[in-house]
């Protein structure tokens, strides 16, 4: 027998035995506990595949239909994993934070973006610091003094990279915008080449940090375990710079987040290693780019296709900006950004740039008649709600008038999350995203050139094309 066809069969002989291995413990796992209706896919890749085509919406609602309307189980990410459904769901996963659930993020993220040897039992230790730390600097008192910064930095980006241009896509710029706004505010950096180049490698792992993890040459994840490097290399030199800067001249304390990260201790007097500064301050840029850049993106889509929507919007910040003269934004203006900010949450609820969360199930417990079994992964989804009628009404218009009075369902718009675990960026985030609006609206007003264009599903929803506009600049008064 030739080697090369023996040593073939041999290897197709092995892979077809790990598979009915794996068959048979998913069947014997399934049948010891009455888990939740679904479907795990395919050996080895799961539902990874339908969840990347459909994209989440679809991809939910189907099995929502099919399986259940208040838990289902899949396969992702290698992982059994049950989505909770609706507002009793999100509100059983946030009631439950370290008592059935615990936070969780998938290997092959933790592997992409940090340094993993600094996670798990030191992470006990970090994780108090961090929260101490970015409470502090996200509490009202500190964001109050972000926002002439903001506003500050949106006057100019709006002079530099719109200004200047007919036709320009908003996808970019507004991911160029709140990259550059994040790392002035967590790391006072505010050199362009730096920046630029953190971005870079900061959009090769948010690309595919969440595809398929198959590690080999050519493939998103490949890039993305390349691209990881080069980031954490990047911030490592950006923060043993800046500790260096500190022990020569400590009176000149910056007050930035990163400064405050090298200075505190915890009880036992140790300062946090580099490492776990880089861990968390890419943490921090995760939470706070991506998803507003996102937000913002998606907020002038709409505002492009309902004009009537952004003459509101533009009359409420125009008479703002009336009342000024040249000074900057203040929290004062932006209490006054009402409607905007519900144009705003009705374009996060249609397209929201945050999915969800990952949890652990730290014991078996029952929900909803069915048994969710120790270990198992749960994921709790924005698309469970946000475009269901039962909670929003013809639930494909966009209708700010919505969010008027109290709202929508309790537990049924969760951008954010709920609970002990609720993003505490969420101020920051509505700041970051008014103070964009009133600088875009001032100026111009727009039309997209692709009328139909695809959305397309990475870690966040995103215009295929990156949304393209001609820009319509307002004479000046």
């Amino acid at each position: 027998m030739d080697v090369t066809f023996a040593f073939s069969l041999l290897v197709v002989v092995v892979i077809y035995s790990s598979l009915l291995s794996f068959l048979f413990y998913l069947k014997r796992a399934s049948c010891k506990y009455n888990t939740p209706p679904g479907s795990s896919g395919w050996p080895i890749v799961g539902e990874n595949i339908d969840f990347g085509l459909l994209g989440p919406p679809k991809f939910i609602k189907k099995r929502m239909e099919k399986f259940s309307s208040d838990v289902f189980q899949t396969s992702l990410l290698g992982e059994k994993m049950a989505f909770f459904c609706g507002p009793q769901g999100n509100k059983f996963v946030f009631s439950n934070e370290n008592k059935l659930l615990a936070s969780w993020w998938p290997k092959s993220v933790s592997k992409v973006l940090l340094f993993t040897e600094v996670i798990n039992e030191d992470q006990k230790v970090v994780a108090p610091l961090l929260e101490n730390t970015v409470h502090h600097i996200l509490k009202p008192e500190a964001l109050k003094q972000y926002i002439p910064v903001m506003d500050s930095m949106a006057r100019k980006h709006m002079e530099i990279e719109w200004a200047p241009y007919k036709e320009v896509k908003v996808y970019p710029l507004s991911q160029k915008y709140t990259f550059a706004l994040s790392c002035k505010l967590f790391m006072d950096e505010d050199d362009d080449d730096k920046v630029n180049k953190v971005l870079e490698n900061f959009n090769i792992v948010t690309n595919g940090m969440i595809s398929i993890p198959i590690d080999f040459p050519g493939t998103a994840y490949n890039r993305a375990v390349k691209g990881g490097k080069v980031l954490r290399d990047g911030l490592m030199k950006i923060i043993s710079t800046r500790r260096k800067e500190l022990m020569e001249n400590k009176e000149n304390v910056r007050h930035d987040i990163l400064s405050k990260m090298l200075l505190v201790t915890n009880e036992d007097g140790r300062l946090m290693s580099e490492k776990e500064i880089s861990n968390n301050i890419i943490g921090l840029l995760v939470a706070s780019y991506e998803t507003s850049s996102v937000a913002i993106t998606f907020i002038l889509k709409h505002l492009a296709e309902n004009p009537h929507i952004y003459d509101q919007v533009r009359e409420e910040q125009m008479m703002i900006a009336k009342s000024k003269q040249q000074e900057l934004l203040t929290w004062e203006d932006i209490e006054k950004m009402k409607y905007s900010w519900n144009v705003a949450r009705e374009s996060i609820r249609l397209a929201p740039p945050g999915q969800g969360a990952f949890r652990e199930a730290l014991t078996d417990f029952k929900y909803a008649g069915f048994t969710i079994p120790k270990g198992w992964k749960i994921f709790w989804n924005v698309n469970t709600t946000h475009n269901d009628p039962k909670y929003f009404p013809n639930p494909a218009k966009f209708d700010p008038s919505r969010f008027e009075g109290s709202g929508p369902v309790p537990y049924s718009f969760v951008p954010f999350g709920g609970g002990p675990k609720m993003c505490p960026g969420k101020e920051y985030a509505r700041l970051e995203i008014l103070v964009f609006m009133h600088n875009f609206v001032k100026k111009f007003k727009l039309k997209k050139l692709i009328p139909n264009e695809k959305i397309v599903y990475r870690s966040t929803p995103v215009p295929a094309k990156g949304l393209p506009v001609h820009l319509y600049p307002h004479r000046k008064n």
